[in-house]
């Protein structure tokens, strides 16, 4: 069982050329190619589009101290 002698490897795409065609393999290798585009486009849209950064907490300063806390809900500012 060793590997395939050049003879066997020429046989070997003789018979994939006759079973689909030149026409076919050509076609399948320009889908191949319109999908590999068409992720690298993706990715491309990606990087470009990424998600919008969220805004930092609001601020409250204690009047005490002058320093800022981040608010968690209304009620604790009130206290």
């Amino acid at each position: 069982m060793g590997s395939f002698s050049l003879i066997h490897w020429v046989v070997l795409i003789l018979v994939v050329i006759l079973l689909f065609g030149r026409g076919r393999i050509s076609d399948l290798m320009g889908d191949l190619a319109k999908g590999i585009n068409s992720f690298k486009k993706g990715l491309a849209d990606d990087d470009i589009a990424g998600p919008a950064p969220k805004a930092p907490p609001a601020q409250i300063t204690d009047a005490k101290s002058n320093t800022a806390t981040p608010s968690a809900t209304t009620e604790d500012a009130r206290r």
